[in-house]
């Protein structure tokens, strides 16, 4: 299912935006990465490049070469940014602590989000990155990127910054790594105005709504994820561009229950599809997987023998409310026991699939561990329609801002005021009758508690010596 957006978009191409020639991005050798010997000696980073699995340290090694070998009137900020970025975290690593501190805002004119500030506090050992400010970059819905953007917006990032970025941060967004504060209007105008694209949300704002894949590739996608999200983000520009929350607030959108974005871990509002009639159940396909004709799981545990395919073992003794069963030879399933787990249908995909009246179901309040912990979100609206233009979800969002806003404290998220007024507040404020299925046990906190003794030199510290290190 194609998404379109409803604006043109531009057509970009990496010839036209290019500002490197092959040459240069390929100007070095494997001889000469063998024999590169940065500025800093940096032991601990190095042990992070040995064992069987990709190493960022390495990827910076490579960088930093390449970047010395570069004209200097090629790059915009200091070439030694890398070998400084490593020198610091080595140091980092030395004194079990960080040496990066927020000095200050910066931002660019008319936003107050998208650019996070970061600075050294030993900027006289690591001059190239006495400023290493972050830009968040709006990702689009489930994250499909032509190779002429990415390259372009590569290019634009050796230029003008550091020439490291993250796909993807936790909040979804494009992250690029490291840049002055000079650089961030010429960044910024080259990405609207050439790239055509936005920065993403940083700060007490809205982050930037992300989704997984969707319909777009997914059979089980039980709403249009990337249409949602592209909804949400673009009716919501200005929250997502000027902070006025108590603290961050993160939309997340799940096409079906299997969490492909973690949206019931990772947002204070998940949002997750699901369906409210039968699952739909093909018997001839049932028989076929028990025959041993059709693989589970599409074939994804091949490579190892698992033995005949076991549908009581596999399928109906592990499902969480015992509504299955099998009766002469046909699958039954009681529906109004069914919690929506996926674990049936992601075994046997060809035999069994989501209704046809589908919605989404509302949670609210995760978290990870900053204040009180690390907590889920509580399903709160167990079913509604997802449809465009969306204006029920709409309602519901700026019903739960009203009252966050108003009672919130600052740096505190949803999910922590949920706890402090209580969850029957919260859904007197929604509008939402109470449910026993809201609050299954008493909630576990995963938070770790150190002992005095477990912390280099207990909990007392001296403020003088610790100054000696991070000057304000």
């Amino acid at each position: 299912m194609e998404f379109k957006p409803k604006r043109p978009q531009k057509d970009l191409k990496y010839d036209e935006l290019r500002i490197y020639t092959d040459e240069e991005l390929h100007n070095y050798s494997e001889e000469e990465l063998k024999n590169f010997k940065l500025k800093h000696d940096i032991p601990d980073l190095d042990e992070l490049e040995k064992g069987p699995w990709p190493s960022f340290v390495a990827d910076a090694k490579r960088e930093a070469l390449h970047r010395k070998k570069l004209a200097d009137d090629r790059v915009m900020i200091d070439k030694d940014v890398v070998d400084d970025l490593l020198g610091q975290l080595q140091l980092s690593f030395d004194d079990g602590e960080t040496h990066w501190k927020h000095g200050g805002i910066v931002g660019v004119f008319g936003y107050g989000g998208g650019v996070i500030g970061r600075y050294s506090d030993v900027p006289e050992k690591f001059p190239s990155v006495a400023q290493f400010h972050t830009l968040r970059v709006n990702q689009p819905a489930s994250k499909f990127y032509k190779t002429d953007f990415l390259r372009a917006l590569a290019d634009l990032w050796e230029y003008r910054g550091s020439g490291m970025f993250n796909l993807h941060g936790s909040t979804g967004d494009i992250i690029l790594l490291g840049t002055s504060t000079e650089q961030l209007e010429p960044i910024f105008y080259d990405l609207t105005h050439e790239l055509d694209q936005d920065l993403g949300g940083s700060g007490s704002n809205l982050r930037t709504p992300s989704c997984c894949i969707g319909k777009a590739r997914c059979e089980f996608a039980c709403i249009d994820t990337q249409d949602l999200c592209y909804e949400i983000t673009t009716h919501y520009q200005d929250e997502l561009h000027r902070p006025a929350f108590p603290y961050k607030f993160k939309i997340k959108v799940d096409g079906c229950p299997n969490g492909c974005v973690a949206s019931i871990a990772r947002s204070d509002m998940s949002l997750i599809g699901t369906w409210r009639d039968d699952i739909r159940i093909d018997q001839e396909a049932v028989r076929a997987y028990m025959a041993g004709d059709i693989e589970p799981n599409g074939g994804a545990h091949k490579g190892r023998d698992w033995g005949k395919f076991d549908i009581q073992k596999e399928v109906i003794d592990l499902c969480p409310t015992g509504c299955m069963a099998l009766e002469d030879g046909q699958l039954k399933i009681n529906n109004k026991e069914c919690n929506r787990c996926m674990h049936c249908i992601n075994v046997m995909p060809r035999a069994l699939k989501p209704g046809r009246d589908t919605g989404v179901s509302v949670l609210f309040g995760a978290k990870a561990p900053i204040l009180e912990g690390a907590q889920l979100a509580v399903l709160t609206i167990p079913f509604m329609k997802a449809e465009a233009p969306y204006d029920n979800i709409k309602e519901l969002v700026e019903k739960v801002w009203d009252w966050w806003m108003e009672e919130g404290k600052n740096r505190e998220r949803l999910g922590e005021l949920i706890q402090r007024k209580g969850l029957p507040k919260f859904l007197e404020v929604i509008g939402v009758p109470a449910a026993p299925q809201m609050v299954r046990h008493p909630r576990t906190n995963p938070y770790i508690f150190w002992k005095e003794e477990d912390v280099p030199g207990g909990w007392k510290r001296d403020i003088n010596e610790y100054r000696q290190r991070h000057k304000r």
